[in-house]
C-alpha cells in the first residue's frame, strides 16, 4: 500500500489533500489528516462528540422553533404535524447518508468539497456551491444582527435608532467571533442552547397564564374572533401562505450546510452519528412540542415569532430577553464556516494558514470583520429579511439539504440500489428525497418570490431605517 501524497505536494479545489486511488483506505486517509493537523499551531481536529453535540444544538435550538406556532396556524394541526415529522425523519436520513458520503471521502472539509466531490469533482460544482455558501450564511448572519437589533429595541422601548442597536450587534458579534476553532465555538453554544430554552419555557407559561393574546396578523384580540385551532387550513388561505409555512417548517430542519465543516473538526468524525442523534432526540421535541403548546393558546392569532402575540408587555420582554444570546451565538457559528472558506482560499499553503502569527491572527480578523460588515449592510437594505429566507430555504435547503444527498447516496450504492428489502426501501426514500429537492427549488422557490412581491406591493422599510423593530 503507498503513502498518502504529502498535503503540501498535491492539492485540489478548497486545499482538498488528494491521496493515490490505488486502494488506500479511507480509515488510513483520515488517520493521516489528524495527524497532519495535530502538527499545526492552531488544531482543528479536536472536538469530542460531545462538543459536537453541543455545537449542533446551539445551531438548532434558536429562534426559528418561536416561527413554527405560526406555520401550524397556517397549515393547521394534521398538514403541520406531518410535515414536521417528515421533515424530521428525512433530516436524520440524509445527515446519515451525507456522514457515510464524508468517511468515503474524509479529505472532504466543507458544504463546498462535499459539492466538489458528489458531482463528479467537478470545479463549476464546488465553485457554485462556494457563492452558495457564502450568499446562504452571510444573508443568515444579516437575519440575526437584525434579530439582535429586534430583541434590544423591545427591551429598551426603542431607546435608540435601530441602526445603532444593529451596529452594537454586529460589533459584539465580530468579537465573540474571533475564536478560530470550533471547539471554542462549541463552548458558545451550551449557554445559547440553554438560554433559548428559558426563552421558550417562559414563553410557554405566559401564554398559559394569560387571558388572552394580543396581537395576531388579522388584528388585535378579538378582532379575529375567539383564540381557537383547526386541522386543516382555514377557508381562504391561500396556496402561497401554506408554501412559506412549509418552507419556514424545512429551513428549520435543514442545517446540514454547515455539518461537513462540523465533521471534518471532530478528532473521531465516525462518532458524528452519536452527536446526531443527541440533535435529533433536542430537535424532534423542541420543534413539535413548544410549537404544538403555542398554537394551543394563539391559534390565529399566532405571530413570528412567537413571542409578538403575548399580551402583557412585562412577559413579552422576560422570555424575548434571553434571545440575544442564540441570535449572536448562530451568527458565530456561521461566520466561523464561512470565514474558514474565504481563509483558507486566500492563505493557501502557507504557515500562516495553521501558526499563531501576527498575518495569521490579522488575516482571520480581516476575514471576520468583512463577513459580519457585508451581513449589517444586508441587514438594513433587504425589505424583508423574513420572506428573503423563505426565498434562500427554496433556493439553497433544496440542494443542502436534499438533492446533494440524493446524489450523494446513488453513488455510495450505484450498482446495488436495490439490493435487497432494507436497500431497496432507503433507495426508495431517497427518489423521494431528490422529488422534494426539486419541489422546493421550483414551486416552493415561486411561493418564496411571490410573498416577497407582495410585500413589495404594500410598501417597505427604507434602507438604514431608525423604525422601531420591536415585536
Amino acid at each position: 500500500m503507498s503513502k498518502p501524497i504529502p498535503v503540501d505536494e498535491k492539492h485540489e479545489p478548497g486545499n482538498v489533500e488528494v491521496f493515490d486511488s490505488d486502494g488506500t483506505s479511507s480509515v488510513d486517509t483520515l488517520t493521516a489528516l489528524i495527524a497532519e493537523d495535530h502538527t499545526h499551531d492552531i488544531q482543528l481536529r479536536t472536538m469530542s462528540w460531545q462538543k459536537a453535540a453541543w455545537l449542533l444544538a446551539g445551531d438548532q435550538v434558536c429562534l426559528a422553533i418561536m416561527a413554527q406556532t405560526w406555520s401550524l396556524s397556517v397549515l393547521g394541526w394534521v398538514p403541520g404535524i406531518i410535515t414536521m415529522v417528515v421533515a424530521g425523519i428525512l433530516f436524520w436520513i440524509t445527515s446519515i447518508t451525507m456522514h457515510k458520503y464524508i468517511m468515503k471521502y474524509p479529505q472532504i472539509k466543507d458544504i463546498c468539497d462535499f459539492g466538489y466531490y458528489a458531482f463528479g469533482k467537478s470545479r463549476i460544482a464546488y465553485e457554485f456551491t462556494g457563492f452558495m455558501l457564502l450568499a446562504n450564511n452571510i444573508l443568515l448572519i444579516g437575519f440575526h444582527i437584525l434579530t439582535g437589533a429586534k430583541v434590544l429595541n423591545t427591551l429598551s422601548d426603542h431607546s435608540l435608532c435601530t441602526v445603532v442597536f444593529s451596529v452594537i450587534a454586529m460589533l459584539m458579534g465580530i468579537v465573540m467571533s474571533l475564536p478560530r476553532t470550533l471547539r471554542h465555538v462549541s463552548f458558545m453554544s451550551m449557554f445559547s442552547a440553554a438560554c433559548m430554552a428559558m426563552a421558550i419555557l417562559l414563553f410557554l407559561i405566559f401564554a398559559g397564564i394569560e387571558a388572552a393574546p394580543l396581537y395576531g396578523y388579522n388584528g388585535d384580540y378579538p378582532t379575529d374572533g375567539l383564540v381557537r385551532t383547526y386541522a386543516f387550513p382555514l377557508p381562504g388561505t391561500t396556496w402561497v401562505a401554506c408554501m412559506n409555512a412549509v418552507l419556514n417548517i424545512t429551513f428549520l430542519w435543514v442545517p446540514q450546510i454547515l455539518f461537513p465543516t462540523f465533521i471534518a473538526e471532530m478528532e473521531r468524525p465516525q462518532d458524528f452519528p452519536k452527536s446526531l442523534a443527541v440533535l435529533v432526540a433536542i430537535s424532534t421535541f423542541l420543534f413539535i412540542v413548544p410549537p404544538a403548546i403555542g398554537f394551543r393558546y394563539l391559534g390565529q392569532y399566532s405571530t413570528a415569532p412567537a413571542f409578538g402575540s403575548l399580551g402583557v408587555v412585562a412577559y413579552k420582554k422576560a422570555s424575548f430577553a434571553f434571545v440575544i444570546v442564540p441570535t449572536l451565538v448562530i451568527g458565530v457559528i456561521y461566520a466561523n464556516v464561512s470565514a474558514k472558506f474565504i481563509y483558507f482560499r486566500v492563505m493557501g499553503k502557507s504557515r500562516h494558514a495553521h501558526s499563531n502569527t501576527v498575518i495569521g491572527w490579522g488575516v482571520w480578523a480581516l476575514v471576520m470583520a468583512g463577513i459580519w460588515v457585508i451581513a449589517f449592510i444586508f441587514s438594513e437594505v433587504v425589505p424583508s429579511m423574513g420572506d428573503f429566507l423563505s426565498l434562500l430555504s427554496a433556493a439553497f435547503d433544496s440542494f443542502f439539504g436534499f438533492i446533494f444527498f440524493a446524489v450523494a447516496y446513488w453513488q455510495l450504492y450505484q450498482g446495488r440500489l436495490f439490493t435487497g428489502l432494507f436497500r431497496s426501501t432507503m433507495t426508495i426514500i431517497h427518489i423521494f428525497i431528490m422529488i422534494c429537492g426539486l419541489f422546493l427549488l421550483g414551486p416552493g422557490l415561486y411561493a418564496a418570490v411571490e410573498a416577497i412581491i407582495a410585500d413589495y406591493s404594500s410598501g417597505t422599510k427604507p434602507a438604514f431605517s431608525c423604525a422601531n423593530l420591536s415585536i
